[in-house]
């Protein structure tokens, strides 16, 4: 793996991003945000499964002047997503948000983009410029490529708020097609400081949409680059959370939650693995403490695997060998393996 690249800090919230701070996990809320109520609700499901920052859509005035009560009903960092109005934003600094998030392509004049900043600044606010190749601005130049123009609308921004000497800046190019991504955060990354959201956007249902983000983010983080992610999912935001802290888990980046190792089952295996082990990962999903468990249908790599585990489960002909921390502990009826199982996780500290 590269050495992650070293960014700027800056704290949204009492949440740090870049400078070497771990890797924040982020989502948006799916409720109409003028419900205050739902969107508190969503945003505090959210927080149980991990989710650091939160992002809520603010379309009119009615949604900014909720931003109040749900700032007031949260404990994590709340960001304000603003397209269009800039009086939006400014609504929203009002309200008392964490951050800001204002996409270059459709907020307009940069006199807007000036009285939004120096609000922002007064405040102690950071400013996510983000970018998206759906919405680039009108003027980018169309002989470059689209990663090409999506750098040069982020820097545009940069620039302007530079010259406002405003310096609480993250920075998102997101795109749906992966390798356009990469392009475009492999080549700002080389020319500014500040920290990185990266993220495939619209990356679609859950069974494609993942697979999709992992990619990109995974490679993009791999790469050293990213300081905070989000995996935008058509479904659920927990989904998006769980997704987030998989990505960084199978890089060794953060640990949060159990880690389920399970064997993708054949003809070898005599207990349905399948249903087991999905028993076991939505047990798994309630608890926070990172530990790896392990599933496994038969004698090639069951007891190996089960082993290397913290706790782990090889399964033979009605019956299953447990195992905790490498050692034997007992031979469980096939009827009991879940509940033994999950006894066992519950034990480790």
């Amino acid at each position: 793996m590269t050495k992650r690249r070293v960014s700027k800090a800056i704290k949204i919230g009492g949440v740090t991003i870049g400078g070497g701070a771990p890797i924040s996990v982020q989502s948006m809320t799916k409720t109409d945000t003028r419900d205050a109520r739902a969107t508190i609700e969503q945003i505090k499901e959210l927080a149980e499964y991990g989710c650091e920052l939160i992002r809520v859509a603010v379309p009119d005035a009615e949604a900014a002047d909720a931003l109040v009560k749900i700032k007031r009903g949260i404990a994590i960092p709340l960001l304000a997503d603003i397209h269009f109005d800039y009086r939006l934003a400014l609504a929203a600094l009002e309200a008392g948000v964490d951050g800001l998030r204002l996409n270059p392509g459709n907020i307009g004049e940069a006199d807007k983009v000036k009285a939004v900043a120096l609000a922002a600044k007064k405040r102690g606010v950071p400013i996510r410029i983000g970018v998206n190749a759906g919405s680039l601005p009108r003027t980018a130049n169309r002989k470059l490529s689209v990663a090409e123009r999506m750098v040069e609308a982020a820097l545009e921004q940069v620039r302007l708020l530079e010259s406002l000497d405003f310096d609480l800046i993250k920075v998102s190019l997101k795109a749906f097609d992966v390798p356009t991504t990469i392009e475009a955060y492999r080549s700002i990354a080389e020319k500014i400081p500040y920290p990185l959201h990266i993220g495939i956007t619209e990356s679609g249902l859950p069974r494609t949409g993942v697979i999709r983000s992992a990619v990109g983010i995974g490679t993009l983080l791999y790469m050293g680059i990213g300081d905070t992610i989000r995996v935008s999912l058509t479904a659920h935001p927990r989904e998006e959370v769980i997704a987030g802290y998989e990505i960084l888990k199978s890089l060794d980046l953060r640990q949060r939650g159990p880690v389920l190792v399970s064997c993708p089952t054949c003809g070898r295996a005599e207990v349905d693995i399948v249903e087991l082990a999905q028993r076991v990962e939505t047990e798994l999903l309630k608890m926070d403490k990172p530990i790896k468990v392990a599933v496994m249908g038969c004698v090639v790599n069951g007891p190996g695997e089960a082993k290397d585990a913290d706790v782990g489960i090889a399964c033979g002909k009605g019956k299953a060998v447990l195992f905790r921390k490498g050692e034997k502990v007992r031979v469980v009826e096939e009827k009991d393996i879940f509940a033994a199982l999950m006894w066992e996780v519950g034990r480790v500290k």
